[in-house]
């Protein structure tokens, strides 16, 4: 009976593996002091009126001057800035308390090589390197890390990704990020625009009338063209550029969870 136990549990292991499963993707580590933000930036920060931010925006170690559009009004405390279009704070390196900016940038750079450092899955049986060519929109994605080496594009339609609340997605490109105009990234059965990281070399630029979900991790410019929403954060190690755009933050949560063994996709 020992034996014959063993044999279907090897045959379901290998039926799993045909089926493209995997361990589950653990999400990026943010840290304390970048997951208190949801704009960081290193070279600027711009906006041409009337954004929406919710959520602390920061730059460093760049000044304050870099942060252009807002009409920023200084705290008396001196730590701090704030802005008609900004439910929030705007923090920059000039400010008293600017120093913590410093960590904040270290987390950022530290978790982007995080999400850059993935190893690609495969989903049913696909290796998930250059999906589709690099156009993923139209298509449904499940939990996974998606390697490119091309322009990711969402422009064949809306992009969705499917799973449950602790599911996570990574989408690793050595090129830009582009999403067409009036096209969404919408979730379904659960998923949560916390547990989806864009990490991208170059550009990402989502264009009017779209809407964007997911933790931007991006090397260099992210730009939000007139209309464009974004639910998640954008961490860029250049600048980043709003065109009457709405940028809600979505939480943060420290803890990292367990491997929760194998999955079948």
């Amino acid at each position: 009976m020992m034996n014959l136990n063993l044999f279907l549990l090897s045959v379901a292991v290998m039926v799993s593996a045909i089926k493209g499963a995997s361990i589950n993707v653990q999400p990026v580590k943010l840290g304390n002091a970048a997951g208190d933000f949801a704009i960081l930036a290193k070279t600027g920060i711009s906006t041409v009126p009337k954004s929406t931010v919710t959520g602390n925006i920061a730059v460093s170690p760049i000044t304050s001057a870099a942060i252009t559009g807002f009409s920023l009004i200084i705290d008396s405390s001196d730590t701090f800035a704030t802005s008609t279009q900004v439910v929030g704070k705007v923090k920059a390196s000039d400010y008293t308390d600017g120093s913590n900016l410093i960590t904040a940038v270290g987390e950022m750079k530290a978790a982007y090589n995080d999400a850059a450092g993935r190893d690609t899955t495969a989903t049913n049986g696909i290796d998930n390197l250059n999906l589709g060519g690099g156009e993923i929109g139209g298509t449904t994605l499940t939990s996974g890390v998606y390697t490119f080496d091309v322009d990711v594009l969402i422009t064949n339609g809306d992009l969705t990704f499917s799973g449950n609340a602790t599911d996570v997605f990574i989408i690793q490109t050595s090129k830009n990020v582009k999403q067409a105009g009036s096209t969404s990234v919408i979730l379904s059965g659960g998923a949560k625009a916390e547990n989806i990281f864009w990490q991208v070399a170059q550009e990402v630029v989502v264009a009017a009338g779209s809407h964007m979900e997911g933790v931007i991790l991006c090397q260099t410019g992210v730009k939000f063209i007139t209309g464009s929403s974004l639910n998640g954060r954008i961490f860029s190690q250049t600048a980043v550029t709003l065109q009457m755009a709405t940028i809600t933050q979505t939480p943060y949560t420290q803890t990292r969870r367990g491997l929760r063994g194998l999955q079948v996709a």
